[in-house]
């Protein structure tokens, strides 16, 4: 009941709060911790549109991430997108990341593969994939050492972070039972990498597989790796 009055008492016409102008609640806003904007979002139309505006996300961009602005348009395939998607992109490089510098490049790449592995239903093969990462990270004057150990970084938090359901179970078997292509370092896959894949199968999505596809992707496991932990045994 409390919530309720609390709601029809924001959107009153008499609220003086409800006749704040815009720009004076994007400064409020930009001030609340993110983790109330979707609650904040939710009170009234006004103020979901709000949420939608690139002039909030820019404002809350420069206030999180005063150093954003000065940061120079890097060349490559993954682009870096308005305000809200440089805020996304800067807080997962920031919370995801442990680097010793904030780096926007690294949240957009991890947008970019997430994006391409969650949404679509035909994603490309994961050479390609890989290798978008690697020149993107080259043309931004990474040195090939930092571009595959970043890339090995981006894989491995977005298969930890992907949901529990049929498709990423799908995705991670296809990406196990792809076959290795002889590519040059940097371009070259992480070992840590494809372990992961196999060990959230034979872990996480172990229920999930029917006996010949068990077989099948427990076969490339122990092509790929010598020994194979017992816990991935046992169908």
């Amino acid at each position: 009941m409390t919530d309720n009055r609390r709601s029809i008492t924001f959107n009153s016409a008499d609220n003086p709060f409800g006749k704040v102008p815009d720009h004076l609640l994007v400064e409020i806003f930009v001030r609340v911790p993110i983790s109330d904007w979707v609650q904040l979002s939710c009170v009234k139309k006004q103020w979901a549109n709000l949420f939608r505006e690139e002039c909030l996300w820019h404002a809350a961009l420069l206030r999180s991430f005063p150093l954003a602005g000065h940061a120079k348009r890097w060349p490559g395939p993954i682009p870096r997108g308005l305000s809200k998607r440089r805020y996304t992109a800067l807080y997962i490089s920031k919370h995801i990341f442990s680097l010793d510098e904030l780096d926007e490049i690294v949240g957009h790449t991890y947008l970019f593969l997430k994006e391409h592995l969650e949404i679509s239903t035909m994603p490309p093969p994961v050479g390609i994939l890989h290798g978008t990462i690697i020149d993107q990270f080259i043309s931004c004057g990474k040195s090939r050492d930092k571009a595959h150990e970043l890339a090995s970084q981006i894989w491995l938090a977005v298969i930890d972070n992907l949901e529990e359901n049929e498709q990423t179970f799908l995705l991670l078997k296809r990406l196990a039972l792809e076959g290795d292509v002889f590519i040059p370092y940097p371009y070259s896959r992480s070992q840590k990498v494809q372990w992961r894949v196999f060990e959230k199968l034979f872990t996480d999505f172990h229920d999930w597989f029917n006996r010949e596809d068990y077989y099948d992707v427990l076969a490339c496991a122990k092509h790929k790796f010598l020994p194979i932990p017992s816990t991935w045994l046992g169908y």
